[in-house]
């Protein structure tokens, strides 16, 4: 939940996002959880706030080793921590933070350093190295962040990344921040709406993202020519 009595400065940033205008509180009653909304609601500060509060830089590590993101971007995250109170049953310590802008440098260093000389992997996706990734440090009880995961993975590679958070489901929180449908319908999810009238339950066939897409799969050339004209 966000305490008042830490923030310095109503008017600044990331407190001045219509979000966290009347306050803000957000429990975690599933195993994943997932925020949904238009670019600029905070998405990505929620989850940069909830990163710093957990001990991860942007770069996802704990031991804060790579810092791979913008400094500006982490003392936004930092800024909201400081007024973020949190409550944890019990402090998970391990855990990763994976930014959209962070993981393919992240992936890739990790990926060579752990090959004989650190040998490229031409053989390798990005996508694909999202998942190794990933899949290699879920055996940890942990928490990890994913902020739009789907900018890594094809729709093909979406649903292997469905299955990778069911094998997670058994040792890991999962927060996550996408515009994609079919990371929305992970079974068992909640969904939170972000918009500037706040924090909203949700379900996927509510979504604009859904109903986008469905006006697409239903007659894509129709739907494209309208949308142009509009």
């Amino acid at each position: 939940m966000l305490d008042e009595s830490r923030i310095e400065d109503r008017n600044a940033f990331p407190f001045s996002l219509p979000i966290f205008q009347k306050g803000f509180d957000l429990e975690f009653d599933r195993v994943v959880t997932i925020l949904i909304g238009e670019d600029g609601v905070g998405k990505s500060t929620i989850l940069e706030g909830i990163a710093a509060v957990a001990g991860y830089d942007d770069a996802g590590k704990t031991s804060r080793a790579l810092a791979l993101a913008r400094a500006d971007e982490t003392a936004i995250g930092e800024r909201l921590a400081r007024a973020l109170r949190p409550t944890w049953l019990p402090k998970i310590t391990h855990g990763w933070f994976f930014r959209a802008e962070s993981l393919f440098c992240l992936t890739r260093r990790s990926l060579d350093s752990a090959s004989p000389g650190g040998a490229e992997h031409p053989s390798h996706s990005h996508g694909e190295d999202f998942l190794r990734f990933v899949e290699e440090r879920r055996h940890r009880q942990g928490v990890f962040i994913f902020d739009e995961p789907e900018s890594a993975l094809s729709p093909a590679r979406q649903i292997e990344f469905l299955k990778l958070l069911r094998r997670m489901e058994a040792s890991c929180q999962v927060i996550m921040a996408t515009h994609s449908p079919l990371l929305m319908a992970f079974p068992g999810a909640r969904l939170w709406r972000l918009s500037e009238r706040g924090l909203r339950a949700a379900t996927v066939e509510a979504t604009d993202h859904y109903r986008l897409l469905l006006g697409f799969c239903t007659n894509p050339r129709e739907f494209v020519r309208t949308a142009l004209e509009e």
